[in-house]
């Protein structure tokens, strides 16, 4: 029986997800077929009833429901132990798991005062009221707000990168010559922006933009099989 993974859909069937990004590539990495469900913020007492809870990327496996991206990587971990691994041994999973806890509270909240404003024009047309009313409580101003000072939080932005730029200049990937799940954590917010706003964060000669390449082309150029940001008469036309 194969796997099932509901996971989060956008706009003309974009993947805006980078929970959803980081076990694409890990179910890759280990080489497992899935099915995969397409899933709204609208679907969301689907995914209650499914796992109890409201938030995908949610993994059917039988009769076991796996939620949260960390579980499900090491559900699969644990699952295919004949497959490649996403860790390595248990040290390598603790240090994977500092560095996602890492990428979850550092960067993604600085990534947001980047690309928020145009984000939300990657979601399904009918998933825009939602996102924007529950993100801009938590946040205390509009999308727009939030990322009006671009400078400021660019700067925030590139000095949080910093132990990032200097551990890719001098390896190929986080986890050496090749990469581990903890690649795939942090890659999965660079995928976030790159294909949730039109604008880089990258400069073109960082050690950082050169390894976000080569994840885009690990498995047959897994990162380009989705488009990226809405053409902007798309957004307009939305607007």
């Amino acid at each position: 029986m194969s796997l099932i993974l509901y996971e989060r859909v956008g706009h003309e069937g974009r993947r805006p997800s980078p929970f959803s990004w980081r076990i694409r590539y890990a179910l890759r990495h280990k080489g497992v077929a899935v099915d995969y469900v397409p899933m709204r913020f609208a679907d969301v007492e689907t995914v209650r009833r499914l796992s109890g809870q409201h938030m995908v990327p949610v993994l059917v496996d039988g009769d076991r429901v796996v939620h949260d991206s960390w579980n499900i990587a090491v559900h699969l971990e644990e699952r295919f132990p004949d497959r490649p691994p996403l860790f390595g041994n248990e040290a390598a999973r603790g240090m994977a798991r500092f560095i996602t806890v890492w990428a979850d509270t550092a960067l993604a909240p600085l990534m947001r005062r980047l690309i928020y404003a145009d984000f939300v024009w990657c979601l399904d047309a009918g998933d825009r009221a939602y996102f924007r009313q529950s993100r801009e409580r938590e946040l205390g101003m509009t999308l727009e707000e939030a990322c009006a000072d671009r400078a400021t939080a660019m700067a925030s932005f590139r000095r949080a990168m910093g132990p990032l730029e200097r551990t890719l200049a001098g390896q190929a990937f986080l986890g050496g010559a090749a990469p581990t799940y903890a690649d795939y954590a942090v890659f999965s917010f660079f995928q976030w922006a790159r294909l949730g706003s039109p604008g880089e964060i990258l400069s073109e000669d960082s050690a950082v933009h050169a390894w976000r390449a080569r994840m885009i082309g690990l498995f047959d150029g897994l990162g380009d099989l989705f488009a990226g940001y809405p053409a902007p008469q798309d957004a307009a036309a939305a607007r």
